[in-house]
This record gives structure tokens, sequence and C-alpha cells, in this order.
């Protein structure tokens, strides 16, 4: 019997045998391509790894640069204010420094001129120096004017003669005719000629003529007299100056004293608002009184005045009176005003003149 053919399945054994032949050729192929692709891969990884740690620490060191460079670009921006800063003070100060430059430029320049018109002054004065000397040389040890009496009329300490521009005011109301109240009420009822000749008018007077013998030669003066008003014994107004070395004008003057007549009451601030008007003021003031004032600017309403109304119009007297100017005072006290002569001496003392009371053969 013939044998029957088994029919053809290419999934035979055989045909499983070459494809799992193939296959596992195929895996040794791969497994031997695989490990040297590993070991590629590993030389590459460990070539890369030192790269990474290389790139890493070149990061970490530039942070620190970073860090360091952000401190000094902080430093340096502190040194840039700290400069702007210091540049804007400085520019400041320039400024100043230029505004000061002008300053002291203005301040020569006024300097100089101030310089030049001294310089002419000098030449001035040199001249008028020259006239001195030859007046001084003609009159030979002569003052302003010459004061007759017996001995050393200077023998009072403090009261000293000097000055550019010298101011004699003399106390010329009622009461300079005599010490005590009840006598100038007399002598006030006498004959002219008898009020001329009293003995505290007189010693007045000779005050007067001995104070304007002590006149420096190159000096300017004024004598004045007030009772409710001052006036003046020289030609001109109170606030024109004469020159000391004039000696017509002085014995003029005293002429026209000798004829007065103690009369009236007193101003001090009528005198003083003349003062103050005067230009330029007086350096010395040469004050001859005997009590405190009687009146302000106007006479009393009533024939008598209280001592605290007295002390009232000396107040307001000495607000009228310019404060650079020295008071010197000489002082005949009058009964019945004993708080003359401590008003007196506080305004000598504060203006830094001198006060004295004299004597009654001074001078």
């Amino acid at each position: 019997m013939a044998r029957k053919r088994r029919p053809f399945n290419v999934f035979s054994l055989s045909f499983l045998d070459v494809m799992s032949c193939g296959f596992g050729a195929v895996v040794l192929i791969f497994l031997i391509i695989n490990h040297e692709s590993q070991e590629d891969a590993d030389i590459v990884n460990k070539d890369l790894l030192s790269e990474v740690r290389l790139l890493d620490y070149q990061v970490a060191q530039g942070k620190d640069d970073l860090f360091e460079l952000k401190e000094a670009l902080d430093a340096a921006l502190r040194g840039v204010d700290d400069s702007e800063q210091k540049l804007t003070a400085t520019e400041a100060e320039v400024d100043q420094k230029r505004k000061e430059y002008g300053e002291l430029s203005e301040t020569s320049l006024a300097e100089r001129q101030s310089i030049e018109a001294l310089e002419s002054d000098v030449q001035d004065r040199a001249e008028e120096l020259k006239k001195l000397l030859a007046i001084k040389k003609a009159n030979e040890g002569q003052s302003a004017r010459s004061f007759q009496g017996d001995g050393d009329r200077q023998y009072l300490t403090g009261l000293r003669i000097g000055g550019r521009n010298i101011l004699i005011a003399l106390d010329t109301s009622a009461s300079m005719l005599d010490n005590t109240i009840i006598n100038v009420l007399r002598r006030r009822n006498m004959p002219e000629e008898r009020q001329r000749q009293a003995p505290k008018w007189q010693r007045a007077i000779r005050t007067v003529e001995w104070i304007v013998a002590q006149l420096p030669l190159d000096a300017d003066f004024q004598l004045v007299t007030f009772n409710s008003q001052p006036a003046s014994l020289l030609d001109g107004p109170i606030g024109e100056w004469q020159p000391a070395n004039e000696q017509q004008k002085l014995n003029t003057a005293i002429s026209k004293l000798r004829e007065q007549i103690p009369t009236g009451g007193s101003s001090l601030e009528n005198l003083f608002a003349e003062v103050q008007s005067m230009s330029p003021l007086p350096d010395n003031l040469y004050l001859i009184v005997d009590s405190l004032p009687t009146q302000g600017t106007r006479p009393p309403r009533k024939a008598t005045v209280s001592g605290n109304q007295r002390l009232d119009h000396f107040r307001k007297a000495m607000n009228r009176l310019p404060k650079q100017v020295p008071v010197n005072v000489i002082m005949f006290p009058m009964e019945g005003d004993p708080m003359a002569a401590a008003s007196f001496w506080n305004v000598a003392r504060t203006t830094g003149g001198s006060f004295i009371s004299p004597s009654r053969d001074w001078p």
C-alpha cells in the first residue's frame, strides 16, 4: 500500500529549528553589539561626567566670583555715591569761596577807597595841625581862653576836658540864684544887678569860664544855656559847632552869659532833644546843674512840682539823651532835692562821664 504523503507545512519542526537558529544568531549578534555599545557608553558617560563635574566646579567658582563681583560693584556704587556727595559738597564750597572772594574783592575795593579817603583826611588834618601849631606858637602856651584866679584850678580828679566836639550846658533856671528855696524867692524879687551878683550864679559863670579855658585848640564847641528852653550863646543855631581857637567868639559868649539872669523852670528834656539833633554828636557833654528838672517839654499846670514828678521829668529826659554821649556833671546841690545828686551821678556813671560837686572856693 502506497504511503500517503504528508501535507507540506511551513511551521514544521525543521522550519522552527531554522528559525530558532536564526533568532539565536540575531540575539548573539545583538548581545555582541550591545556589549560594545555599553562599553562605549560607559566611556562616553565617564567623559561627560568629568565635563559635568568640571562645569559644576566652574559654575560654583563663577557663583563665588559673581558674589565677589557684586560686592565689589556695591562698594564701587557706594564709592560713586560718596564721590558724588563729596563733589556736591566741593561745588558748594567752591561757590561759597567764590562768593566770599567776591565779597572780599568788594571789601578790598571799599577799603582802598576808605584808605584813599583817610589819606586825604590825614593831609587835611596835617594842614589843620600846621595852622593850629601856628596859633599855639602865637599864643605860646595859652589855652583857648585865659582864666585868672588863685591856686591850681585843675586839682579835681576825674574831670577831663577833651574831645573833638564839646558841648557845655548851663542851667539858668531861677534855682541857680541860691542854695535854698527861701533865698531863691528873696533874690528873685531883688533888682537885676543884685540877681546877677548872686554868689551861686557867679560860681556857675566861673565854672563855665574854667571849662572854656581848658578847651583844646583843635576842638569844636557849643555853649548852651537852658531853663524851660535851650539857647546858644554863640552866633547861629545850637546844632552848629564853633572852633575853639576863635577867642573873639569865646569872649563874646562869656559876655552874653554875664548879662543873663537866672529865671524860670528847668527842662532837661528840651535840652536833650536839641542834643539828639546835633550832627556830629558831642564827644563830651559838660552839664552844670543844681537840681532835677521842674518840667518836661511843656510848663507844669501847677505852681509846685513834687519830688516824684521831678524824677519822672528826669527819666523822660534821659530817654532823649543819645546813648553814646558821655555826660560830665558839675553839680551845685539845691536844698530840698535829695534825689538830684544820686540821679545825676548815675547818669555820669552809665554814660562813661564824671560827676563832681565842687567846694565853694572852686573854681
